[in-house]
């Protein structure tokens, strides 16, 4: 299988050349296109309960879809929001991602929702991941541009929740809030997590919540007469 991230920057576009016999799994709804001979098969990755789990905790769709070639040809993923994809290559290794950030993976890889921690249940930024492991590839995406961090062993950052794309396994992982309660609801930030190395993180360049804090109030409003 070969792969392109085509138009990088603002609207990545993931381009994967597969021969007959190639399959790959997506997150539903990413696919944008696909040439003829790929054939689509729609299921419940881990079954009931890991769907379940994916679409309650990890804000990923309920299903999955699985496309194969049954001859050579190619298929097109983008993600829901305007960004950039990158694509981790794992050796028998885990990527924790958040939620959303999930595009396609290769075959031998395991996409699991994991817990971001109690503090994060009574925020409206929770912070729950996608752990992602095995060995193949795994396609991310991210709002806005990525930026790499490769963090030295106790080497720590501090990252706004809404900002966060993924983190190596072995990166220690703590959510706060910033400062004091008084200063997070008035300094315009929620929740941060600080990370602890080794290991390399992405974050991006731009968050949905403050997206949506922006874009809310411009909203027009309805009659309620």
């Amino acid at each position: 299988m070969q792969y392109d991230v085509l138009y990088r920057g603002s609207y990545a576009l993931l381009n994967l050349q597969l021969a007959a016999g190639d399959s790959v799994s997506a997150e539903a709804g990413a696919m944008v296109s696909m040439s003829s001979g790929i054939e689509i098969e729609t299921s419940m990755r881990g079954g009931l309960l890991g769907g379940l789990k994916r679409r309650v905790l990890g804000g990923e769709s309920f299903f999955m879809n699985t496309f194969s070639a049954a001859q050579d040809g190619e298929v097109n993923f983008a993600p829901s929001l305007p960004g950039d994809i990158y694509a981790v290559d794992l050796n028998n290794e885990t990527v924790f991602a958040q939620s959303g950030a999930y595009i396609a993976s290769t075959p031998g890889i395991d996409v699991d929702t994991s817990w971001g921690g109690a503090k994060t249940f009574f925020s409206g930024e929770g912070f729950f991941l996608l752990k992602i492991s095995g060995s193949g590839t795994v396609f991310l995406s991210s709002y806005g541009a990525i930026h790499e961090i490769m963090l030295d062993a106790g080497q720590s950052y501090t990252v706004d929740t809404g900002h966060m794309v993924s983190f190596a396994e072995g990166v220690g992982y703590n959510v706060r809030r910033v400062g004091g309660l008084k200063s997070t609801f008035f300094s315009g930030e929620g929740l941060v997590v600080e990370l602890t190395g080794p290991g390399k993180i992405t974050i991006q360049s731009r968050s949905t919540d403050a997206f949506l804090a922006w874009l809310i109030p411009h909203l027009p409003k309805t009659d309620s007469g």
